[in-house]
């Protein structure tokens, strides 16, 4: 079984909107997250910033689901919120970690408007402990990592940030030392993704004009 994690309770600050509800062709971006992460995992777990956002996001991801996706679909789709509020994504993965049931959970944020399944489902293949790995996780040229756009072994993930949030620990890459990363240079991507528009997130008012003009872009050409 494999599963999916959205955060979708962070604020942002330089945006000046809730990312999740920022609408691409006339729907908030929460659902396409959940729409296309249902197409690689078995299940997709959303994360809000507390209980009452969590059922505001259930209520308009409910209401917005087009007529074609079946009640078991809906079914797939739960929601719970941040152990500690505030805290950031080291919260926010522990208790979407925590409440997911897949061997190994893939980890996004709710501002990637062109989440790409075969990618996703590459980085499950990835992260086969058959190979040694417990996760994989994409790097960038300069070495940098992607941890929200990663598939971890989900309990073990899990207990880590657990640990994590007992020291005090906000950053990812603390506690994703403690498990044995694949690290997949970007480029491995580009035949299911020649443009890596997958990694392309939203922080800027300047991010969202361009998302919106690429997005149009794809549309006429699907």
């Amino acid at each position: 079984m494999r599963s999916a994690v959205i955060l979708a309770g962070g604020n942002s600050h330089r945006l000046g909107l809730e990312k999740a509800l920022l609408e691409f062709d006339g729907r908030p971006l929460i659902c396409w997250t959940a729409e296309v992460l249902l197409q690689a995992a078995d299940e997709v777990v959303v994360v809000a910033k507390d209980r009452d956002h969590a059922r505001r996001l259930a209520q308009i991801v409910l209401d917005r689901t087009p007529s074609n996706q079946t009640v078991s679909d809906q079914n797939r789709i739960r929601f719970t919120w941040d152990s500690i509020r505030g805290f950031g994504p080291v919260a926010g993965l522990e208790a979407g970690l925590r409440m997911a049931r897949g061997r190994f959970a893939f980890a996004t944020a709710c501002d990637l408007p062109f989440l790409n399944r075969m990618v996703i489902e590459k980085l499950f293949d990835l992260a086969d402990r058959d190979l040694g790995y417990e996760a994989a996780v994409p790097v960038q040229p300069n070495g940098y990592f992607e941890p929200l756009h990663s598939v971890y072994e989900r309990a073990k993930m899990q207990h880590a940030f657990q640990r994590a949030l007992e020291r005090g620990e906000r950053r990812i890459h603390v506690p994703l030392q403690e498990l044995v990363v694949n690290r997949v240079p970007k480029e491995q991507f580009l035949p299911m993704d020649p443009e890596l528009l997958c990694f392309f997130n939203l922080n800027t008012r300047e991010d969202l004009k361009m998302a919106q003009a690429l997005w149009l872009e794809k549309q006429k050409r699907s």
